[in-house]
Parts: C-alpha cells; structure tokens; sequence
C-alpha cells in the first residue's frame, strides 16, 4: 500500500492531488449511482454500504427546511423583536406609563414597532413558520394581532398546509393560529368586520370562516394520514375543536387532547402568551358560542372521509396508537354530537364491532368480544373505552354494560386502568343498574380503598346524589370502604376518608407515630397527611339529600377544635368546608351551627394561608347578625390579626373600629354588602338568607344601655359668638369633638353624619367652651387635649 495512505490526519496537497477527485454529477439512475459507489470502495467503504439518500432529493426539497432557511440577519432582528415582545407581555402597561394619554401614546408605539415586524414578515411566512427558532416568535406574535393581520398570515400559507402540519414546528404554528381564529370566528357570525382599504392591485381577502374551510378542504384527501401523523395529528384535533365547539364544553378532558403532555409543558415554559396592546386586555371568548352552518357540514365531511378511506380494522388498530387514539375519541364525540353514532357502519359501530348494528336489527350481541376486553385494560385504548361508555346510544349501552361490566364489577373495580372505565359507565346508570352495582361490589368495598382505587366508590356516590335515590346503600357502602360498619367508630368517616386508609390502618398508623419524635410543624403536626381523592370522597357525600349528608356534618362536630383547624388550615382537606357552604343540599342551619362553631377561634384559623380562605367564605356565608358576633369575638384578638401576614386580610373585613364607634352604621354596611354580593352570586345555592339579616339589632337585657345626654340650653347667639365662631372654624370642632366623644353615644355620632347635624354639634361645643369657669384656662399656655 502507498505511503500516503496509510498515514491518518489531514492529507498535504501532494498526497491529495494523488487521490482521485469524486465526480461531481450522476445521471440520477440507480445503476450508475451504484457503480460509481462501487468504485470509489476503497476510500467510502465496502460495496454494501450505500448512504441513504434523501426522499426528496430529486425535488431537491429539504424535509427539515421544506420552504429554505431563513437569513441569520432575519432571525437574529426578529429574536430583538421576541425580547421586546416579552418585556411588554412581563410589564403592564399601567406601570410604563403616566399621564392621561400614556395609554393611548403607548400603544402608537408598540403598534408602529408591530407593523414594522409584519412588513419584516412579509413573503417570509413559511419559512418563519418551519425555523426552530422563529416558529415560537410567530405563536408569540399571533396573540398581539388583529382580526386583518390574522387572516392575511393564514391566507399566505395557502396551498402549502398540507406540508405545514406534518412539519415538527410548522405543525405548532398553524395550531395556534387555529386556536385564536375562534375568537375571529365569533366576531364575524356577530357582523363585526375590520375595516379593509379599497385597493384594485390586490385580490379579495377571505374571511377566516372561509378560510377553516378552505383548510379543511386542502387537508381532506389526506385525512386518514395525518391523524397518524405525530404532528399532523393534534392540528386536526384543533381543526375538529374548531369545528365542533361543545368539545371543549362538555368536558374538560378533551382540552388536553388537543396538545400533548409534553407539548403543554414545553409551551408553558416559553412564559406568557398575551396581547401587548392595551385595548385587547381582558377579552376572552363569549360564553354563547356560534358555529357556522359549514362547519357543521364540514365536521361530517371529516367522518364520511374517514369511514371511506378506512375499513373496519384499520379503525380498532387506531385505539391503540397513541397518536391515533385522542382524535379518534374527538371524531367519535364529533359523531355523537351531529346524530350520526346510531347509523350502521359508523365510527361507534366499527369500534363496538357490530353492537349498533345489532341493536338496529333487533338481535343484540350474545357473547363480548375480545376487542373491547383488551381495550378495559390497555393504558391507551382504555380511553376510548370511555368515550364510547359516556356516548353510545341508550339501547347501545345498555347491550355494552350487559356485555362487558355486569357480573363482573368486583375484578374490574380493583383492576388498575379497567376501574376508570367502570367509573365513567356508572355516570350513566340508571337507578336499577346503580342499585345492582352497589349489590354486586358489597364485599369489594374495603378492597377498593385498599388498592387506592376510590374512584368507582365515587362514581357512585356522585351518580346517587345527581338521581337522589339509594342514599342509605351508598352511605352504607362508604362506612363498609372504611371499616366502619358499627354505629361506634362512624364519627371517625372523616378522619379515615381523608387519609384514604380504613379504621383499622388508621390507629395503627397514629400509634406508630405517637413513638415518634416529629418535627413540630403548623402544617404538618398531624401524623397522617390528607389526600385529595379522599376529600373528593367526603365532597361528593355532602352532595346527597338530607339527611344522608350528616354523616359528614357530625364526623366534623365530632373532632375537636385542633383537628378542625388543623383540617381547615390544608390545602386539601379545606376543600371539604367549601363543599359544606357550598352544597344545596345542606340546610342553612347545618352551615350556621358550622360557621358558629369557630367562634372564639377564628384568629387562629385566619393566622393561615388556606385557613384565612375558608374563614373569608364563612364570614362571606354569615348574615348581619352572624357577623357582629364574629367581629365582636374578635375584638381581643384585633392586634394579632394587624400583625398576621394572612390575618390582615381578614381584618380589613372586619372593620372593628366602625363596630365599636359606631354599631349601626356598621350594620347597615354590612347588610348593603350582603345584598351585592347575593346580586352578583348566581342563584345555585338552596341556603336562603337568614331572617335575622333584615331584623334590625335589639339589645338584650343584659346589655348595658348607652347613657342619653342631657340637653344643653340654646344661648341666643350674637355679633361676638359669630366673629369667635368664625374665626375658630374646624379646628374648635376637632377639639370638641375629641373632649365629648366619650358622652357622646355611638347612636348620636351616627345620626350627628347626616345634613345639618354638624352645625348643631359646633354650637353646643362652643357654648360649653363659653360656659366653662374662668379658672380652667391659663393664659398663654396651650389647653390640654388639643
């Protein structure tokens, strides 16, 4: 071998020009690019190596930059254009400016900066949209721009969505912008249009109605594709929640669809997505939503392309996909939303293999199949199970919970994924099939809090509440959970549903704990923490009617006054009391004998973070008389509320000084407060107001009787008490004022506010002060209490 060869590193020029040179074209067949690999084997490597070539080299389209990069001068001017962005969206804009037009001359500024970024931006949409770096930028700027701006971007990538959506940062760019058009949607099906120059070089610009459309239409013939898609799949998820608004509003579920965990987190760290300008602060989408006629049309179009393109088989394997499964679920909510789930053939038929189809002819199915049992108990198709539990027809469901649910309720309530699928079968349950299910889990009960898996236990306790039947077998089912059959140990529910352990669990662990030495903690004194689906537990109970919600109310009076504040000073257990001043089915006298409970207490339980709050939602409860036994409990305590970091709060509603100085004026604001507050609160609660609100206040016997004032005699007044009345003014009335204000009772200086009192009150000062022996004043030196 050659000397020069066998030497590694870089070659000199001698030994390079040795080496022959690569040809530098290939007439593109296979045969000439395999022979020319072939022969160049000696410095490549062996014939069987052949580099992969790219899919789109003969178009000569890079699959990472499909529409060209974009110039580093262009990216490093639009990175300044995300930091200013940034540091707008941070600061308010009340505290950049000052004076009355700030406002106004502000938003000039950040609108001239805008518009000299889109012409920036101008014929260079796509590439913007698929750089890793710019793509982020324009989801930030979308947020800032108008209704024109908006469609004049989307209108720009026309023709070219359908490489847009498969793209990885493309894809994110055309979601957002889908996402904000429902706000531009809504304003158009109002008439609301911008206002557009009258210009003949430039064509029409269509409305974003029509231009979802006309994206619809390009994505159309490759459907089936893109909901496999890893990129394309979650903008047609965007597209169908565009589509079919009551998405988003039938449950909350089906907003995480549309991103993935993943992408939810990475978007949540890019910091805040808001308009810079001032006059878009606060505006959010209109709770009436209106879809277009089209859309509607469109989203069956969606389905029919579907059940074409792909037959019985290729519909199941996307249960499982975990790309695939979310739209899947969105198309079959899209299905039942438009009638279409009962047709023969459809999405609901082909994933239920025949059952809608069975129920049309009349022979329901017989035997289960063993599609959907492996759907119960798959991490992702489990999901979708669900969707088709809460969606299929009634005649569908009844056949499904035959088939898959009944008799075998005991092993699929422990199971670890199949439990969340009989969960979300019970929200439909009629009586009789609710009432079969509390039979068939009696025994499974203790079992089901064991493995953790408290969500069947709540999915029937909620079920019961919303039907108002079997109150006494769900309570009866939550004491047998917990180990707590006798009539002895059920004060201790609460105690053992927030932990989420049985009785029994529960004093081994305290006893455990008591040998311990723990650190002393305000939040965490209590040996055993609570967890949330336990309070989730205890919160559905106080749903159920009268009396079975008690079971809750007297587990609650049962602990003492430290566990009661320990629970209500929690993050998670203080959900509970919210859910008792809340709940419709608890009488006004049940949240009363709870409010009245903390009395004496209640500097303790405001001294906290989440104790203040559940003290603000109890005085928030309490009527006029309520309140001033509160605030008058308080008064002791009112120095360690003003120095409470969280007491303060409190405190401010409180306003003690008022109580004490003036008790009538007191309560009259605290009945005007009342009655805006019962305005502005909906009507969902059935606790009507007290009668004591509107009774005025009555001293009792006990209380001790403010003394009257004796009338003073009324001089006639003349020339020289007018020229010393004149020329003492307010201050004489400040210091008369401050010498009576014991005398005074809290009664008079309340009607002394009103037109004209204070004028009689600067008289009977002055008078005093003329009446008053020559001896008390000493010449040339200040009176005392002045």
């Amino acid at each position: 071998m050659p000397r020069g060869l066998r030497r590694r590193g870089r070659r000199h020029k001698e030994e390079q020009s040795s080496v022959p040179e690569e040809p530098q074209s290939h007439d593109g067949t296979e045969e000439s690019f395999l022979q020319s690999t072939h022969d160049q084997a000696h410095i490549s490597g062996p014939s069987w190596i052949i580099p992969a070539a790219s899919q789109n080299n003969d178009e000569g389209i890079n699959p990472e930059a499909p529409f060209g990069f974009v110039d580093a001068e262009v990216k490093a001017y639009f990175r300044t254009v995300d930091t200013q962005i940034r540091d707008w969206q941070e600061t308010p804009m009340e505290v950049e400016g000052e004076g009355e037009n700030a406002d106004g001359d502000l938003n000039d500024e950040r609108r001239l900066f805008f518009v000299a970024a889109l012409t920036e931006m101008q014929g260079k949409e796509k590439q913007l949209a698929t750089d890793p770096d710019c793509s982020i930028i324009l989801e930030r700027m979308a947020y800032s721009m108008d209704d024109f701006v908006r469609r004049v971007f989307m209108d720009s990538m026309a023709g070219s969505y359908d490489i847009l959506v498969r793209h990885r940062f493309g894809s994110h760019v055309c979601q957002t912008f889908l996402t904000l058009a429902r706000e531009t949607i809504q304003r158009e099906a109002k008439g609301i249009y911008p206002q557009l120059s009258d210009s003949k070089d430039k064509g029409e610009l269509r409305t974003m109605t029509q231009l979802v459309h006309d994206i619809c239409e390009e994505l159309l013939p490759t459907l089936s594709a893109l909901i496999m898609d890893p990129f394309g799949s979650h903008v047609i998820r965007s597209l169908l929640v565009l589509l079919c608004p009551s998405l988003t509003n039938q449950d909350t579920t089906h907003v995480a669809l549309v991103r993935s965990k993943k992408s939810a987190a990475w978007k949540a760290k890019q910091g805040s997505m808001k308009s810079v300008f001032d006059k878009d602060k606060g505006k959010g989408p209109s709770d009436s939503l209106h879809t277009p006629p089209e859309f509607h049309e469109m989203a069956k179009q969606f389905i029919k392309t579907l059940l074409t393109e792909l037959d019985e088989n290729e519909v199941r394997a996307m249960a499982a996909n975990k790309v695939a499964s979310p739209s899947l679920q969105m198309l079959l909510e899209a299905e039942a939303d438009h009638d279409l789930s009962g047709e023969p053939g459809s999405l609901m038929d082909r994933v239920t293999v025949g059952v809608i189809s069975s129920c049309m002819d009349g022979q329901p199915l017989s035997e289960p199949s063993d599609y959907l049992n492996t759907l119960l108990r798959d991490t992702t198709s489990s999901h979708l199970l669900e969707t088709i539990f809460a969606r299929s027809p009634r005649n569908a469901f009844d056949v499904l919970w035959s088939l898959y649910l009944e008799y075998k309720l005991p092993r699929l309530a422990v199971h670890p994924i199949a439990n969340f699928v009989v969960a979300k079968a019970l929200e439909r349950a009629n009586e009789a099939r609710l009432s079969g299910a509390c039979q068939e889990l009696k025994g499974t009960w203790p079992k089901i809090i064991a493995s953790s898996r408290s969500g069947v236990l709540k999915a029937v306790i909620d079920r019961a509440a919303k039907l108002q039947v079997l109150g006494d077998e769900v309570v009866e089912a939550a004491f047998s959970a917990f180990g707590l059959e006798g009539k002895v140990h059920r004060h201790n529910l609460v105690s053992c549903a927030l932990v989420l352990l049985s009785f029994e669990a529960t004093q081994t662990d305290k006893l455990k704990s008591q040998g311990r030495k723990h650190e002393k903690s305000k939040h965490h004194s209590h040996p055993l923490e609570p967890q949330l689906p336990g309070s989730l537990l205890l919160q559905s109970l106080l749903q159920l009617p009268d009396p079975h919600f008690q079971v809750v109310t007297d587990s609650i009076s049962s602990l003492s006054m430290e566990e009661r504040i320990h629970l209500a000073q929690h993050s998670i257990s203080s959900r509970v009391y919210d859910a008792l001043l809340n709940s419709p089915s608890v009488p006004s006298k049940s949240k009363r004998a709870f409010v009245m409970s903390f009395i004496g207490h209640y500097h303790q339980l405001a001294d906290d973070r989440f104790g203040s709050r559940v003290a603000d939602r109890c005085w928030d409860f309490a009527d006029t008389f309520l309140k001033e036994k509160i605030a008058r409990s308080l008064i002791p305590h009112q120095q360690f509320l003003a120095g409470s970091f969280y007491g303060k709060f409190f405190n401010r509603n409180l306003n003690l000084y008022l109580l004490q100085r003036r008790p009538d004026e007191w309560r009259n604001l605290q009945t005007e407060k009342r009655k805006k507050l019962d305005d502005a609160t909906p009507k969902f609660s059935s606790s009507p107001i007290p009668k004591e609100s509107a009774v005025p206040h009555r001293p009792s016997d006990t209380e001790p009787t403010p003394p009257q004032p004796k009338k003073k005699r009324k001089r006639q007044e003349d020339e020289i008490d007018a020229l010393f009345n004149a020329s003492l003014g307010k201050k004489v009335k400040k210091k008369g004022a401050l010498a009576n204000e014991s005398s005074v009772s809290d009664k008079e200086m309340s009607s002394a506010r009103g037109p004209g009192a204070g004028d009689e009150d600067l008289q009977n000062v002055l008078s005093a002060i003329k009446l008053a022996p020559r001896g008390e004043k000493t010449k040339g030196k200040r009176p005392k209490g002045s």
